[in-house]
């Protein structure tokens, strides 16, 4: 074989061609260049009468039906806009339960009663679409005949302009129901979850004697890490291409072992690549903050600014829709697998999240005196109580199959839900049940909070726990186990409703307390003293990656869910409280648990048609022909002996996965063909890696066709 026709060198080849891609407009001001292509309320208020744009904007607010007349007075604006800009089509933009958006194109095309082309969006086009419904996931709840899906408009998250080579459409952000006013999508239990823990902070801040505060919504900010490879080595890859993640390789003689790519200098290449993508999204609104260099080598990390979390999450959608393109464009592929390439970090997506009032106040800040500071107290409480009931409604909220993967591994935290408060703050909720239960006096509880404790809960003293799957950083909390891949509208969710779940407890707690005393102070401290030992147990603040912490928390009842299929195993008999909160029905629910089971079986039956595939094609022809070579040169006898015996076993593995996979694909229950394709296929998948990567090792590098990890990691 001549080295030319290994498809593998030919990738290395044209890797080092590349050079870092000019853009062709260099990047203004950020200022200037800030929502360029965003229609916001401070632009519709410059072309809407006052009195229409107050009636829209009271709208997206309380959740009001818009009047005829003003849709058709919006629809006409957002037409005018959209065509100043350049769109020639529109399209309500959404999110099926995919974790992708989907979008169907309709123009602005049209006809008058003469037959005459003209341009028009009306309201009823701008407020509701009809795309098919019947191919997007659905839990089996709607057959093909059933084909009628509805989107509508979400006014509280901006409209916007997508650019493609030859043109530019108006994008409606918009949520996806069915006929009968099912959730298809994402974003419609997200927004239902907002109202939920609106209505229970609000409730809380009442009883704590706030009664200005009108509006409040989670804030979040999501960190989304990644994977860079080049686009040679991504398309001479099966795996990579249909996958996401590497099924075979053998180790990098390095990896992350000397730490030296962790906010390191960004190469040419790259820095090319996230500078096009963070003025593309300025251009969107998207507040991208922070850029570097990541743990592994070929990882990344982009950070924003923290938004209004409906905002926050199509926002999200974003960068990922826009990096795929520019990385293309830069002839390089992203990859948001939570786990790309065994032995090294995986990415996640952390969730950082708090509650912003409507005057500007993060309800997690804490505040220099006692009295300021109670509302902060019942916050922390009400999040530590919510974890504490339903911490496994959290697993399963981000329990995909390639999540799995990285949970639990090197940098990611374990899939067993704590929290982390930091010394500090531990101290001073175990100061409050100290003296409550030392009955002391109001007057000396107030000088051991103000002197001794929050001050240096405000200096940030107590270290950040990276172990730590749920952990408070400062005034927020991080949610570090959210996969890469994912939307964030469905852990947004579920962790909107376990809080709000517990805000109930709490204010029906305080509640009662305040029958017993008109100062709420002492039924603050009362309230937090009697509920602190039904949540200790969730509090951890050492190594979660240790042996030690997965036996005590299995000692503290905590739920350990190893995996996808024991996830939604609990979650079958505990997400009631989905329900009690209005964020899903039971056939929602009934739906989404089918649907993320199906939707991991089906992930890891591609995995094994791909592993087969490459086995077959690649791995055994290259070690047949290094077989061929040593037996015309008779040489290295024992060592060849061995590959022979790892081919022979290889073949073996094959045959078994062929006829698993057969197997399991005529297996019809969710949960039983999923669990044993947990139980059977993955340990096959990883016994099939070990022997190829033994062939990879013994087979010379020239008849090697596979990209290597050590090119596709180091090579730039």
């Amino acid at each position: 074989m001549q080295i030319q026709e290994n498809p593998r060198v030919r990738a290395v080849e044209k890797v080092l061609t590349r050079k870092p891609l000019l853009m062709e407009n260099r990047p203004k001001n950020i200022t200037d260049i800030f929502e360029e292509l965003v229609l916001t309320y401070p632009k519709l208020k410059k072309l809407l009468p006052s009195n229409i744009y107050n009636d829209l904007y009271n709208s997206a607010v309380s959740g009001k039906t818009l009047q005829r007349s003003t849709a058709e007075a919006v629809a006409e604006v957002i037409k005018d806009w959209g065509i100043s800009m350049g769109a020639t089509h529109f399209t309500h933009w959404f999110q099926p339960q995919t974790d992708l958006s989907a979008e169907k194109h309709d123009a602005f095309l049209s006809f008058d009663e003469n037959k005459n082309p003209i341009i028009r969006l009306s309201a009823s086009q701008l407020i509701q679409g009809e795309p098919d419904a019947s191919s997007f996931p659905s839990g089996g709840r709607r057959s093909t005949f059933e084909a009628r899906g509805y989107t509508a408009w979400d006014p509280t998250s901006p409209i916007f302009i997508i650019e493609n080579p030859n043109g530019r459409t108006l994008c409606i952000p918009s949520i996806f129901i069915s006929y009968n006013g099912e959730a298809l999508d994402l974003k419609t239990p997200l927004i239902r979850s907002n109202l939920c823990i609106q209505k229970e902070t609000l409730r809380l801040l009442s009883l704590l004697g706030d009664t200005n505060t009108d509006y409040v919504n989670p804030t979040v900010g999501a960190e989304q890490e990644y994977f860079l490879v080049d686009k040679s080595f991504y398309n001479s890859r099966e795996d990579l291409l249909f996958c996401g993640r590497t099924l075979v390789g053998g180790w990098s003689p390095k990896g992350q072992e000397l730490e030296d790519h962790y906010f390191g200098s960004i190469q040419p290449r790259v820095m090319a690549f996230m500078q096009e993508i963070e003025y593309e999204l300025f251009r969107l609104g998207v507040p991208c903050k922070t850029r570097h260099n990541e743990v592994a080598p070929a990882q990344y990390e982009f950070a924003p600014i923290f938004e209004e979390s409906n905002i926050a999450s199509d926002h999200n959608q974003l960068v990922m829709e826009i990096m795929r393109k520019i990385a293309d464009k830069h002839g390089l592929a992203v990859l948001f697998h939570e786990k790309p390439f065994s032995k090294i970090n995986g990415s996640g997506k952390h969730l950082n999240w708090s509650l912003s009032t409507d005057k500007g106040e993060n309800l997690l800040e804490p505040t220099e005196h006692p009295k300021d500071n109670y509302r902060f107290l019942m916050m922390m409480i009400s999040v530590l109580k919510g974890v504490a009931e339903h911490g496994g409604a959290l697993r399963t909220a981000v329990a995909t199959h390639s999540n799995d993967h990285r949970l639990g591994a090197n940098e990611a935290p374990p899939a067993i839900m704590s929290v982390f408060l930091g010394k500090n703050l531990q101290d001073l909720f175990d100061d409050i049940q100290k003296y409550s239960e030392d009955n002391s006096s109001k007057k000396e509880l107030k000088m051991a909070i103000e002197i001794q404790h929050l001050p240096r809960v405000r200096m940030d003293e107590s270290d950040r726990n990276r172990t730590s799957p749920f952990a408070f950083t400062g005034n927020k909390f991080e949610f570090r186990s959210v996969g890469s891949a994912q939307s964030i509208s469905y852990p947004l969710t579920i962790l909107n409703a376990v809080i709000a779940s517990g805000m109930n407890y709490v204010s029906s707690e305080l509640e009662s307390q305040l029958k017993n005393t008109n100062d709420v102070s002492s039924a603050v401290l009362a309230t937090i003293s009697k509920i602190m030992p039904q949540v200790r147990h969730v509090l951890f603040d050492g190594n979660n990656y240790s042996n030690e912490w997965k036996l005590e928390a299995e000692k503290r009842g905590l739920p350990i869910l190893k995996d996808t299929p024991s996830s939604y195993g609990w979650f079958v008999d505990n997400c009631k409280f989905l329900i009690d909160r209005s964020i899903y029905t039971k056939d929602e629910l009934d739906a989404k648990i089918h649907i993320m089971l199906e939707r991991y079986s089906k992930a890891i039956l591609i995995e094994g048609s791909c592993l087969i595939d490459i086995i077959k094609t690649f791995i055994i022809p290259s070690a047949e022909e290094e077989l061929c070579l040593r037996e015309r040169k008779d040489v290295r006898k024992k060592n060849t002996k061995m590959l022979s015996n790892t081919v022979g076993e290889l073949v073996d593995k094959i045959e078994e996965l062929e006829l698993l996979h057969r197997k399991c694909k005529q297996i019809e229950d969710c949960f039983c063909v999923s669990q044993k394709l947990s139980t059977e296929m993955l340990p096959l998948f990883e016994c099939i890696h070990s022997l190829s990567n033994t062939i990879e090792q013994n087979t010379r590098d020239h008849l090697w066709r596979l990209p290597k990890y050590r090119e596709m990691l180091f090579i730039r």
